[in-house]
């Protein structure tokens, strides 16, 4: 598969698409590394109760926001995608945390 064009060389629709895929295929594999670590977090908290952060939750949207505006991206809409990715992160987490359990 070639690559897909930088944004400012697009010419065509597909040109977009194209790049738009692509992307999305990088974010899900970042995304697998990303719920791997929620898979080592289920793994080591020794409390189920620690799944839920709330205190960490609003670091990680803090941190995203600063770093969308760092770069130009408005962060009020960065947030809110890191709002939904934080919440089935720890929807993912407590499956694993249970799922690991679950034989002891």
């Amino acid at each position: 598969m070639t690559a897909a064009k930088s944004p400012e060389a697009c010419e065509t629709m597909i040109d977009v698409r194209a790049g738009v895929d692509q992307v999305d295929r990088e974010l899900v594999a970042l995304l697998v590394r990303r719920f791997g670590y929620m898979n080592a977090a289920a793994r080591i908290k020794t409390d189920r109760a620690t799944v839920r952060d709330e205190a960490r939750k609003a670091q990680v949207l803090d941190n995203v926001a600063r770093e969308a505006a760092a770069v130009g991206l408005a962060p009020e809409r960065l947030r809110a995608v890191w709002e939904e990715l934080v919440e089935q992160s720890i929807a993912h987490e407590a499956t694993e945390w249970d799922r690991i359990r679950a034989g002891r």
